[in-house]
């Protein structure tokens, strides 16, 4: 395995974690965007441009999400896997 690859296996592996666990804490939000983050240089690195820019979307979903979650918005649209306030 070369070093890109253990690259992508990380970020993919540490964005599914992150995004397992996002229900219990804004934190976990946070870290899945900088997975999906991780995952965007990933693709574009090994050449895979359309799933660099699709991580890339994602990196900025999460990281609005996050946002609104640290201010206490809640969206009903996004936050069907979070409990009640």
């Amino acid at each position: 395995m070369d070093a890109l690859t253990a690259f992508g296996l990380f970020a993919v592996s540490f964005t599914l974690v992150c995004y397992a666990l996002e229900a219990r804490a804004p934190f976990w939000t946070l870290l899945f965007a900088i997975g999906c983050l991780l995952g965007s240089i990933y693709g574009f690195l090994q050449g895979a441009w359309p799933f660099g820019l699709v991580e890339l979307a994602w990196f900025v979903v999460a990281l609005r999400r996050w946002g609104q979650l640290r201010r206490g918005v809640r969206n009903p649209l996004l936050d069907t896997t979070l409990p009640p306030p």
